[in-house]
């Protein structure tokens, strides 16, 4: 019963969070959070820095999923410091690759793509495991098991990109196509359920000049997809069902990248009708089975929740969330796609 509570506890909480936001977030309010005054002009006004929503909702997500993977290894007995080295290690390896393909896929220097980053993590994860296990073990105070493990990784990918595509409906990026030039069956279904975007800083206006269109909000279907399959697939492991949880998560969050690229208007870098990105997704469902039916047979450890819930206690975990926090926002959150100028004066009738 304690695993239902959990799961059921998760449901509420990302319906209330996801009910606010697809009301909320297209609104032209809710791209900035701040602006900062870096340099002064000669006209008196100031040159300011934006910090945006799609850093928050960025540094929310992948603070989350990190967390996720705690609870969840913790939950089989884990040790910590196995954890962080893995987390850390594939960080440092799918931050630069997320630039780095975006830029060759899309051919923006200003961009990044987590599509490109979850594909890197997903290819070199088993193996940088399999090298914790066999070099550093005894020094990590345990191993860890390659499926379980896999499962988790999943899983937390499917929770932080739910999360994440808040951040796209704030700055408007990532947008589905105008209503109007749909099918007529799909100008049906979405007649009743559209995004519209205000703001000339939005991605959807300053790109796909769709200001004040009906979209598919295609971010908004993409969240509760994953966030649906991520909490099937929790109650999975949570059950010791890991295989099967690691193969449903993977195959349904990568099928949908695959379908909702053909709801996406924005620009992906190419002219053809499939993308770099639904190659990789169906890659990346291949190479998960492949993995699940030729890694080793292990006895699949008992999960408990309330033990993966105490390793979010830790002094160490609540410190390193908090500094992953900061950093991912502080390199998401600062736009270098749009600015502000800034003004300053004094109230006189308060003096």
């Amino acid at each position: 019963m304690t695993i239902e509570l959990f799961i059921i506890s998760l449901a509420i909480i990302f319906a209330v969070c996801f009910a606010w936001a697809f009301n909320r977030l297209p609104l032209e309010r809710w791209q900035m959070i701040a602006a900062v005054p870096t340099v002064k002009m000669e006209s008196g006004d100031w040159r300011g820095l934006n910090l945006t929503f799609y850093g928050f909702f960025q540094a929310t997500a992948n603070v989350f999923a990190v967390a996720t993977v705690f609870v969840l290894l913790g939950a089989i007995n884990v040790p910590a410091p196995c954890v962080f080295v893995l987390i850390s290690a594939l960080f440092a390896l799918c931050w630069p690759s997320s630039r780095w393909i975006a830029r060759a896929v899309e051919k923006k220097a200003y961009t990044f793509t987590v599509g490109g980053a979850i594909f890197v993590g997903a290819l070199l994860a088993p193996g940088l495991i399999h090298l914790m296990n066999v070099t550093m073990s005894e020094w990590l105070g345990g191993r860890l098991p390659i499926i379980p493990a896999f499962a988790a990784g999943a899983i937390s990918y499917a929770f932080g990109e739910a999360i994440g595509r808040l951040a796209c409906i704030s700055f408007g990026c990532c947008y589905g196509k105008n209503i109007e030039r749909l099918s007529p069956q799909l100008r049906r279904v979405f007649r009743s359920i559209s995004f519209t975007f205000v703001g000339a800083t939005r991605k959807a206006v300053y790109e796909g000049g769709l200001e004040g269109a009906r979209v598919v909000p295609i971010q908004a279907i993409t969240a509760c997809v994953l966030a649906l399959i991520a909490l099937i697939g929790a109650y999975l492991f949570l059950n010791a069902h890991y295989v099967a949880a690691l193969i449903l998560v993977t195959t349904v969050t990568q099928v949908w990248r695959f379908v909702s690229e053909t709801l996406r208007a924005d620009e992906r870098g190419v002219s053809n009708k499939i993308t770099a990105y639904q190659v990789m997704a169906l890659l990346m469902i291949v190479y998960v089975i492949v993995v699940a039916v030729f890694s080793p047979v292990e006895a699949p450890p008992a999960a408990n929740i309330a033990g993966g819930l105490r390793s979010l206690w830790d002094p160490a975990v609540i410190l390193f969330c908090q500094a992953l926090w900061l950093a991912i926002f502080l390199h998401t959150g600062r736009s270098m796609v749009t600015g502000a100028t800034l003004s300053f004066f004094v109230h006189k009738e308060r003096v």
